[in-house]
Parts: C-alpha cells; sequence; structure tokens
C-alpha cells in the first residue's frame, strides 16, 4: 500500500494527547464505598466514565430522549474517532464507549482488554465513498492509482478495504491518507484527495455542504451496519461499576431507537446538529438513512466481525491473527434490548 504514514494502522496520536489529558483515577477508586455492608449499592456514589464521539454523541442522545437523569453519575471525554476512545479505554481512562463496527477489531489485535457489551444495526447506507462533484472518477475501480482519506482503524477502514477487495483491488492499488474526519473534509473541500471513506453525518456533511457524490455505499454487502458499545474488562469486573454500566446500556440502546423512530427525527436531528456543530440539514439527511435496531451479541454478530478481521491480517494490516470471539460477551443482552431501561 502507498501512504502518507507507515503500513500498519495505528490509532492517532491525539489519543494519547487525549488520555494525558484526562488524568482520570480509575473505576474502581470510588466504587467500594457504594457497596454497603450488605451487598447493595449505592449508585449515586458510581461515576461511570463513558467516552464520546462529537459527531456520535452518545451524551446527546440520553438527554433527547429524556434518559439521561441518572442514578449514577456519567463522566464524559469527548474523541474524534473509535480508534482513539479505545486507547483511553485500554489506558483505564474510560470506561465504556460506542464505537463502530472496526476500531473493536484494532483493540483486539493490539490485546487489550475488554469486551463488546452491545450492538445496535443502523444499516450501512451512510458508510460510503464520496468523491468530488466534478470526479470523473466512476467506481471503485477507478480509485486505482487514487489517493483516498480514510481514519485508521475506523469503520470507514473497512469499508474502504471491502469495498476495494470487491472490484479486485487492494490497498496497494491505492495511495492512503490516513486522517481523522475533520482533517481529512478539509483535505476533501480542497483537492488534496480523490476521494474520501467515511461515516455519518460526515457522509452528508460532504454531499449537501460540498457537493460530493457517494460512488459506493456499505449497503452493498460489504459492511454489516452495526454500532456497539464496548467495556473494559476492569469495568465489568467491578460490581459497583459493571452496575451502572447495566443501566447505562439499557438507556443507550433505548436512546438509540428512538432517535430513529420516523416521528422523533426533526427533535433529534435539531439536537444531533447543535452538538456536532453541524447544519440542521445535514443531520436530519443522516438521520433519514439510520433506522435503528437492537441486536443481540450473537454468534451472527460475532462470525460477521470475524471475517473482517481476517481480512485485516490477509491484507497485513494487522499483526496477526485476531480470534474475535474472545472480545465479545452476551451476558448484557437482557438489559441492552433496548426495551426497558435496566435498574429504572
Amino acid at each position: 500500500m502507498k501512504t502518507t504514514m507507515p503500513r500498519r494502522v495505528r490509532a492517532a496520536s491525539v489519543a494519547m494527547l487525549t488520555i494525558a489529558a484526562l488524568a482520570l483515577t480509575g473505576c474502581g477508586d470510588d466504587s467500594d464505598a457504594a457497596v454497603g455492608a450488605d451487598g447493595e449499592i449505592d449508585l449515586s456514589k458510581v461515576t461511570l466514565r463513558a467516552g464520546d464521539q462529537k459527531g456520535v454523541s452518545a451524551a446527546a442522545l440520553l438527554q433527547a430522549a429524556g434518559l439521561d437523569d441518572t442514578p449514577y453519575t456519567i463522566e464524559w471525554s469527548s474523541f474524534t474517532s473509535g480508534p482513539p476512545m479505545l486507547e483511553a479505554l485500554a489506558a483505564d481512562s474510560i470506561d465504556v464507549a460506542m464505537v463502530g463496527n472496526t476500531p473493536p477489531i484494532f483493540a483486539a489485535a493490539s490485546g487489550s482488554e475488554f469486551k463488546v457489551v452491545a450492538a445496535a444495526s443502523y444499516t450501512a447506507a451512510g458508510d460510503a465513498i464520496v468523491i468530488p462533484q466534478d470526479s470523473t472518477i466512476a467506481s471503485v475501480e477507478d480509485l486505482a492509482g487514487k489517493t483516498v482519506a480514510v481514519a485508521p482503524g475506523s469503520s470507514a477502514n473497512y469499508n474502504l478495504l471491502g469495498q476495494l477487495n470487491e472490484a479486485g483491488l487492494s490497498l496497494d492499488d491505492i495511495t492512503v491518507k490516513e486522517l481523522q474526519p475533520a482533517d481529512a473534509l478539509a483535505a476533501f473541500s480542497s483537492g488534496q484527495v480523490d476521494a474520501w471513506t467515511v461515516w455519518e453525518p460526515y457522509t452528508s456533511q460532504a454531499e449537501l455542504d460540498y457537493g460530493a457524490k457517494v460512488l459506493v455505499d456499505g449497503d452493498n454487502g460489504v459492511m454489516n451496519g452495526l454500532n456497539y458499545q464496548v467495556a473494559s474488562d476492569s469495568a465489568i469486573d467491578d460490581e459497583a461499576t459493571k452496575a451502572a454500566l447495566e443501566d447505562y446500556l439499557g438507556r443507550i440502546q433505548q436512546a438509540q431507537i428512538w432517535s430513529g423512530a420516523p416521528e422523533n427525527a426533526d427533535t433529534w436531528s435539531a439536537i444531533w446538529a447543535e452538538g456536532a456543530g453541524l447544519d440542521p440539514a445535514v443531520t436530519a439527511h443522516a438521520t433519514a438513512r439510520r433506522p435503528v435496531e437492537a441486536v443481540p451479541i450473537d454468534d451472527e454478530v460475532i462470525d460477521s466481525t470475524q471475517t473482517m478481521a481476517d481480512a485485516f491480517t490477509e491484507a497485513g494490516q494487522l499483526p496477526g491473527a485476531v480470534s474475535i470471539a474472545d472480545f465479545y460477551t452476551d451476558e448484557f443482552n437482557d438489559v441492552a434490548s433496548g426495551s426497558a431501561v435496566a435498574g429504572g
């Protein structure tokens, strides 16, 4: 692969700066006081540290759905994308994060200790490779020899790899420019790259604000369209933190389902736009593409991710084979069903 950075995909250095800046205490530091002599847990004494993405905003989801009045404290930390959040999870700076379907693969390959604890389907229509309005590129095959921006280790990273494979190409046939969304948008809008592989709401932003065209999207069978909640092993192993996590998973899944309901589209689009700093027309466009469904952690989910991991290994993007099943658990399926809020 011709690339502007080292071949093996790594998390952006901004992640480590963010982790250092957080300087947060471990999840167990205040949890002992939350467990009474009788074994009862006082959630008011628990702080759950959650990662968030500006363009996704789990915090805004809970608020918009009226589910942010938690009996515990949520301490939010903001990140540019999923991979930096999982770096923070590995460093015990956060307990839980909402990410796309690809970051856990790279975290697993790096030896991080975590579990995927919940899943939701957003469809893959918003996971796209976009090209400038005046581009002569007409197919994925035409990307050969071109420069493509992508956030390393993100869901877009797999979409790019999968679409190239479907077209009989490999990463070696293009020049990859590894950029987080804000920098990628700047490069795309200024003509520094020929294409950009990205997710919502950035796909809609490129289309509506910059006249971009969708070359191909992940709904052609390449992407599984899944969104994950990922928790550290230390958070799961801590009795009080786990109790807060169970409640949080019920809330966040219910909030995701709420956001995808047509009757809530206008309300959610406005709140999402304000939190992400985007035009409401952009988030409305993205929302229309994203009906949401809670999905249990099962063999189908695990197998689809294993297929993705194997593709990365074959492409030389991982140091070796990864057994994805070791990083999934179905113990939270009942509380993360989205049908009710656990504990209240």
